[in-house]
């Protein structure tokens, strides 16, 4: 009976940590995938393929701005490069789009603020490009002909991964002129709902497993243990260890997207270093099931490509980070990531979540009203023969 109340209590402890994370960043997810709507509703995916033809530095930074452009959870970005390579985009660039859309995007660099410090913020857009610069390097000397030819043939055989239909729709406003135009075009509400729904549906499996994770873990994990691994006390040594492990623990806890920032604090509060952190983050493309969904795209030997590759770059720009922030004397010096329990009070938390939640539930209820229901079956479906959701998504508008 004891064992079972201390199990019981300590279930209570981790849902508590999980639960106080969650309403420590929700307003910031609602913002964060507001924005990200919004600009998603403007750029079309049919206009991106013509641009990432090669692997030059100019269509590398179009490929990066694009990807930031086209916030996407994992699967869905790991999706849509598969698409654009097959449609004719250089694979360099699909993989600079990729990465792009999963860790330079506007609502992670919200939460990281929120839940960790602004540094991480920054961290993170100076980070990023970083990495795509040193994969290019690492395409250009090391990725055969005869492996990207088998890549492509593998990639030809359109084998479903995951988020398929989700990275197949394009739900952009139609309206043409510029920006400004557009946003003011009678489905653009729609659009945005449209997009915004879609995207909370992608990515909410793996926020709440990384919110759960991260509570467990914070709960249940004592910070001595986390010192040790860390090696908390030999400083040099914690900076050179840190880029090296952080991408090996969330290789492992299958936790992607947005969904690992929690788990980014707990670590960061543990001691892990600042561009462990960093390096830690970015690795969310190469955890084990996209790893898998990689084989099916492009083959076996080409996932072992994009994994040597990945994390090589991965533990290389967390170095670049570490050693130019520090030398800036732009690392935190304390570790207080938000991940405690803390009891639900009015201050300006509460305000903001109400706010934004009051903002969801319009985007939600204009969403249904609007023939959204339907497109969420469609979205795990096939690569290949999808619907024209741009027209579903806007005819409706008038609703």
């Amino acid at each position: 009976m004891i064992l079972g109340t201390d199990v019981l209590q300590g279930l209570g402890h981790a849902l508590s940590v999980a639960g106080s994370m969650t309403w420590e960043i929700l307003w910031a997810l609602i913002l964060g995938f507001a924005l990200a709507a919004v600009v998603q509703a403007v750029v079309r995916k049919s206009e991106v393929v013509r641009l990432l033809g090669d692997d030059r530095p100019r269509t590398l930074a179009i490929a990066s701005g694009l990807g930031a452009a086209s916030s996407s959870c994992s699967y869905a970005a790991v999706a849509l490069a598969r698409s654009l390579f097959r449609k004719g985009a250089s694979f360099t660039a699909a993989m600079a789009f990729e990465i792009a859309s999963t860790n330079l995007v506007v609502e992670l660099g919200i939460i990281l603020a929120v839940l960790i410090a602004w540094q991480f913020t920054l961290a993170e857009f100076v980070g990023g490009p970083i990495m795509i610069v040193l994969l290019a390097v690492a395409f250009r000397l090391f990725l055969r002909k005869r492996l990207l030819d088998a890549a492509r043939e593998q990639a030809d055989r359109g084998l479903a991964g995951s988020m398929e239909g989700h990275a197949a729709m394009d739900m952009s406003i139609q309206a043409s002129g510029p920006i400004w135009r557009r946003l003011r075009a009678p489905g653009a509400p729609t659009a945005v709902s449209h997009i915004f729904v879609s995207e909370w549906a992608a990515v909410i499996r793996d926020i709440a497993l990384g919110l759960l994770i991260a509570g467990a873990i914070g709960a249940w994990v004592p910070d001595s243990f986390w010192r040790h691994f860390f090696l908390t006390s030999h400083p040099l040594a914690a900076k050179l260890w840190g880029p090296i492990i952080g991408p090996i623990v969330s290789v492992v806890s299958f936790v992607c997207s947005i969904g690992n920032v929690p788990l980014a604090g707990v670590l960061w509060n543990g001691g892990i270093s600042f561009g462990g952190v960093v390096a830690f983050i970015f690795a969310d493309l190469i955890i084990l099931p996209i790893l898998n969904i990689y084989r099916k795209y492009y083959g076996a030997r080409m996932m072992l490509f994009i994994l040597g590759t990945f994390y090589a770059t991965m533990v290389l720009a967390g170095y670049a980070i570490e050693f130019l922030f520090g030398a800036l004397g732009l690392i935190p010096s304390g570790r207080h990531a938000k991940v405690v329990e803390a009891s639900i009070t009015l201050n300006y938390t509460t305000v903001l979540n109400i706010v934004f939640l009051v903002l969801a539930a319009a985007m939600v209820y204009r969403f249904v009203r609007t023939g959204g229901i339907p497109m969420l079956r469609e979205m795990g479906g096939g690569p290949d023969g999808q619907p024209n959701h741009a027209d579903h998504a806007h005819h409706g508008a008038a609703g």
